[in-house]
């Protein structure tokens, strides 16, 4: 995309490649700008002034005669203002016309190229009309190459090289090497903007993935201590192996808000051993009527995962499919590498997909944590299984290791 910036303001801070000084302050603004142009023209013009009207006091104080001084002065000044302006201003003209992106680089590149042809014209002018001047001074013109000599073409050819390249640069050319270099540095700054932006898109995600863990788990953790006083006197061994099982499950789940970046890290098998436990707990507090079967690939479980996601499906495989029909059930945990990532399922043999009052908050809370994390490129399915019970399928992108 071309960059655009507006030709009428200055550059921001970090778009400047230059210092404060008078000379080049012009720099402040985007090249081949009008303000831009006004300062360089100002600058050069300043400078091709004083170098005519040194010029001038020059031919005077060799050979008295001002007028013949003067009379070489001007087209030196002429011809300094064409070599250094005229360039730029045809530049400037293109960048004002907003053209895309490569034609104006062409015309910018064309533009300077017209002006330095034009001023190589003036500055022929410019030779013959300094040349009368010496001459009406009664003063020896300066002295040209000979063409005598071997050596002659050669120093006349390193001279038209010389003279190539000073009008080059001064023409415009370090102005077009500016515009270049200031149209990298808007598209390192675009590019730094929007990683910025990724950044703090996916921390925010990432705090609200915490947030919304530290909402749940207060409904969790009552009714899980309304169970543990339950067995307490009835069966303390059951109890105490609840409390430890409790506590791995706490360690697991409260959010390390303290790392620099402010993240939340989760690998996969922190997510499985987190359900893990709360699938544990549940096994006891149902008195053994839940059973749970976890399966993965011991080299999947160093893999980058999303916290919460996981244990959201396993509370909603239990909470409609499991607790509402009677006898035993079972959860079932797997996890795979595919082609585009990790694919994660949840299967239960309760009742299957039912309409209810409460159904679908979690999983619509699911489906925005998936598109604020990865932007479309996670899908989630829930569907009926055959021979009963539901399975939900998680596929994300495979973001490394953890």
């Amino acid at each position: 995309m071309p960059i655009r910036p507006s030709l009428d303001q200055p550059l921001p801070p970090a778009m400047l490649a230059s210092g404060n000084g008078w000379w080049v302050r012009y720099r402040h603004y985007p090249v081949f700008s009008r303000r831009w142009w006004l300062g360089r023209c100002v600058r050069f013009g300043a400078v091709s002034a004083v170098w005519a009207l040194m010029s001038a006091l020059g031919v005077w104080f060799v050979s008295r005669n001002m007028q013949a001084g003067l009379q070489g002065a001007l087209p030196l000044f002429v011809a300094c203002i064409t070599i250094t302006c005229l360039g730029p201003t045809l530049a400037t003209i293109v960048r004002h016309q907003a053209w895309p992106d490569v034609w104006e680089r062409v015309a910018l590149v064309l533009a300077i190229l017209v002006g330095v042809a034009a001023s190589l014209a003036v500055n022929r002018w410019a030779s013959w009309s300094i040349m009368e001047a010496f001459r009406s001074a009664h003063m020896a013109p300066p002295a040209r190459p000979s063409a005598a000599g071997a050596g002659s073409a050669a120093l006349v050819g390193v001279f038209t090289l010389i003279n190539a390249a000073i009008y080059g640069m001064l023409g415009g050319g370090m102005a077009l090497y500016a515009y270049l270099e200031e149209q990298r540095r808007w598209e390192n700054s675009a590019r730094d903007s929007e990683l910025k932006a990724a950044h703090e898109q996916r921390q925010q995600a990432e705090w609200q993935l915490g947030l919304l863990q530290a909402q749940v788990e207060p409904h969790f953790l009552f009714n899980t201590f309304a169970s543990m006083r339950a067995l307490i006197r009835s069966e303390p061994d059951r109890a105490e192996h609840a409390i430890d099982t409790l506590v791995d499950y706490l360690r697991a789940t409260i959010p390390r808000l303290r790392e620099q970046d402010g993240s939340i890290a989760s690998s996969l098998g922190e997510q499985l051993d987190l359900c893990a436990d709360y699938l544990e707990l549940m096994h006891v507090r149902s008195g053994g009527r839940l059973g749970y079967q976890v399966n993965v690939d011991t080299a999947l479980r160093s893999r980058r995962f999303p916290p919460l996601l996981l244990l959201t499906l396993v509370e909603n495989a239990i909470k409609h499919g499991i607790e509402g029909r009677p006898g035993p059930g079972t959860v079932s945990l797997d996890a795979q590498r595919t082609e585009h990532g990790l694919r994660v399922s949840v299967a239960d043999d309760g009742l299957g997909l039912r309409l209810g009052p409460g159904q679908g908050v979690g999983l619509h809370n699911l489906r925005r944590q998936l598109m604020a994390r990865y932007a479309g490129h996670a899908t989630f399915e829930l569907r009926n299984r055959e021979g009963g019970g539901a399975v939900a399928i998680l596929d994300v992108p495979d973001e490394g290791e953890a």
